[in-house]
């Protein structure tokens, strides 16, 4: 099994990569990563447990380490992968110095996502992107998974830019507390309110898309040249990101014939992360909705439904994934899969 220690472990995002690790068939769980203050203390004592189920995944008692590349390949007995749920400021330090100690990072974080040299990867729509990763200038490499809105977004849009063309999108997101980590957002913020986005998402799902979606030429990706327009708000929803679609394409096709376009999309990819079906048509008029629909394939299917003709952009939809599994660390395990399915890491 291939070795896989964790950048972040005390986090939220880290926490569910722990959980998730526990009993990975390919996956070995080979250490527990946090900051100065929470190295040397036991993994019980440095993380306060905010996930369902058994506290600490059944590693409370290992010990945690600082972020030194050298100690951990002594401690593993050689590089494998890193999985990163570090913050974008840390991931700038840090992930670099792994990569370069011949690690292969797999980052959650922003710092690297738009990085030309860094591909950013969705296994199910492009994984043949992990090519850049050969002209990188670190011993190992780095790759990232997307934004948690981006990923239900590109996944959707995967099937209809192949079949029909997409040309332009307008989106609105209604996200979940969770995506903020802990403790996130203020309660006084919160608390029968919905908040427009504070941070940069609005870029990030406008940009990172067209990287997904883009093309590799000589070495490079160039950019799908569909535009996207984003407006992102918070809502007082624990898990699950709600968006709402409108999609020009340059072919026209009926919304029955898009619901079939979409539940009948089988990347073929056999890795034990990707669910089959990996998008899920909901008929009901009130769905997807994030508790009901978040949990899908493990939280790691897309929910879609209400596909209607626009009179503006010529199709809408509405789709739903949960952000901390499909759209963090579920996303990250599945890009380390990746890399274990195409060799680029050697189980120990």
């Amino acid at each position: 099994m291939t070795p896989v220690i964790v950048l972040g472990a005390t986090g939220m995002v880290g926490q569910r990569a722990v959980s998730l690790l526990k009993g990975h068939p390919w996956l070995r769980l080979a250490g527990l990563v946090a900051s100065e203050r929470s190295a040397g203390r036991s993994y019980r004592e440095a993380c306060r447990w905010h996930l369902p189920g058994e506290p600490w995944a059944g590693m409370g008692e290992a010990p945690v380490y600082p972020a030194e590349p050298s100690l951990l390949t002594e401690v593993v007995g050689g590089p494998g992968i890193a999985l990163s749920a570090l913050d974008s400021e840390a991931a700038a330090r840090i992930e670099p110095a792994f990569a370069a100690a011949g690690w292969a990072v797999v980052s959650n974080a922003s710092a690297f996502r738009m990085d030309p040299r860094v591909p950013l990867v969705i296994p199910e729509i492009n994984a043949d992107h992990l090519a850049l990763m050969d002209a990188q200038p670190w011993r190992g490499g780095i790759v990232t998974n997307p934004n948690c809105t981006s990923m239900p977004l590109a996944l959707t849009l995967a099937p209809l830019d192949r079949a029909l063309g997409v040309e332009a999108v307008l989106l609105a997101s209604y996200q979940a507390v969770s995506g903020a980590g802990y403790p996130g957002e203020s309660a006084w913020d919160m608390v029968g309110n919905v908040r427009p986005h504070p941070g940069p998402e609005e870029i990030k799902v406008a940009e990172e898309p067209l990287k997904i979606l883009g093309r590799l030429e000589g070495g490079q990706v160039r950019g799908h040249p569909m535009g996207i327009s984003a407006r992102c708000v918070r809502v007082p929803v624990a898990d699950g990101h709600l968006i709402a679609v409108s999609v020009r394409t340059r072919k026209s096709a009926d919304p029955a014939d898009v619901i079939a376009l979409l539940e009948g999309w089988d990347p073929g990819l056999d890795l034990p992360s990707s669910p089959r079906p990996l998008l899920i048509h909901r008929e009901e008029r009130d769905r997807p909705s994030p508790r009901m629909d978040a949990d899908a394939g493990g939280g790691m299917a897309v929910s879609f439904g209400r596909v209607e003709r626009c009179p503006v952009m010529g199709l809408k939809y509405f789709a739903l994934a949960h952000n901390t599994l499909r759209g963090a660390a579920g996303a990250a395990i599945l890009n380390a899969e990746l890399l274990v399915k195409t060799g680029r890491v050697i189980p120990k």
